[in-house]
């Protein structure tokens, strides 16, 4: 019989400290999502990136970031009255889980994005899109809405802007 063959240990100090992403050595990052104010103030919203960067663009020199193995998570901070634009993730689903504020989240007809359905979620409350549904979100809360963002994939696609998007032909430069 063979014995089995000795492995490398693992330092498990190392390996749960490159598992951890502090609320501590966070930031908001208004500006990955910066571009969008041009279609209107209501548009500024933070990105709080904890597993890997989201469909938002490159951030790989961002070191704080744990990279991702199968999905990105991050949090959103939109202020009183702002606005998620109506967009579409055609290669993931996407999840919203509200931890702090009042969002109504819609879905939007694939076919033309005039009809969509509405509801709105409050604390904890979660809503998971499925790929290629167009979705929106609005802060009708009196105070910031703060929510995770879960994307189904690694490296998610950057979204698309439906014709009905205030984000359509709204550039990134």
């Amino acid at each position: 019989m063979s014995q089995p063959e000795a492995t490398t240990p693992v330092n498990l100090d190392a390996l749960i400290d490159s598992c951890i992403a502090s609320r501590d050595s966070r930031y908001e990052d208004w500006d990955t999502l910066g571009f969008q104010a041009k279609a209107g103030d209501e548009f500024r919203r933070a990105q709080i990136r904890y597993v890997g960067s989201g469909a938002t663009g490159n951030h790989e020199t961002d070191n704080r970031i744990i990279p991702s193995g199968g999905f990105t998570f991050s949090n959103m901070r939109l202020p009183v009255g702002a606005v998620g634009p109506e967009h579409t993730h055609h290669d993931a689903e996407e999840a919203f889980f509200v931890l702090e504020g009042t969002l109504e989240v819609t879905v939007h007809d694939v076919e033309d994005g005039t009809k969509t359905a509405s509801r709105v979620l409050g604390y904890r409350d979660l809503i998971r899109v499925p790929a290629g549904v167009p979705r929106s979100l609005r802060n009708i809360g009196d105070t910031d809405a703060l929510f995770c963002v879960v994307i189904g994939t690694q490296k998610p696609q950057v979204p698309t802007y439906p014709a009905t998007s205030a984000m359509h032909g709204v550039t990134r430069d």
